[in-house]
């Protein structure tokens, strides 16, 4: 069960229906940088929607009454075995997005950024993400304006609509 708005009142409703109906709901997303560039996941081809493609570091839906900044922290863990790194939140953003086979995502996010350690050990679990890759951040902006098909519709998001607010930067054409 995720909080949902049902006829404007916050419930719990489960997942699958919450997508199904593109009910708005309460989100999380991570971007873990390292001196300017972000790690992103790509989606374990098991995910009910938008396997195989890539995503930022983490994203998930709080469990009823969690806080978004626990949350960040749980799922840093549960997916990709990060600990001892405890993002900051930095924005709140709100899409709706079609995510294929019938489902939206239609969220209210609190975004989080972290900055990595020497030390950052990554193990991600194969359930949920197939791999990972270190990439610039503006390199990153110019491969979703160019092949936003790889990537998912969030992410997108983020990256052409929102930048700015989320990273403190702005993208230019050129560096």
């Amino acid at each position: 069960m995720i909080p949902a708005w049902v006829d404007g009142q916050l419930t719990p409703v489960g997942k699958l229906e919450v997508h199904q109906r593109g009910l708005r709901h309460k989100a999380v997303s991570v971007f873990v940088l390292d001196k300017g560039r972000v790690l992103i996941q790509r989606r374990a081809l098991g995910k009910y929607h938008t396997p195989g493609l890539w995503a930022n570091t983490c994203c998930t839906h709080p469990r009823w009454d969690e806080d978004p900044a626990a949350c960040a922290v749980r799922r840093l863990r549960e997916e990709l075995g990060i600990v001892n790194l405890f993002p900051a939140f930095t924005d709140r953003v709100e899409y709706r997005a079609d995510v294929g086979n019938g489902l939206i995502e239609h969220e209210l996010v609190d975004i989080f950024v972290a900055e990595a350690g020497p030390d950052l050990s990554v193990s991600p679990d194969p359930e949920e993400v197939m791999e990972t890759r270190w990439v610039d951040l503006y390199d990153l902006a110019a491969e979703v304006r160019r092949a936003p098909a790889k990537f998912t519709p969030w992410l997108h998001i983020y990256m052409t609509e929102h930048m700015a607010r989320i990273f403190g930067q702005t993208v230019g054409v050129g560096r």
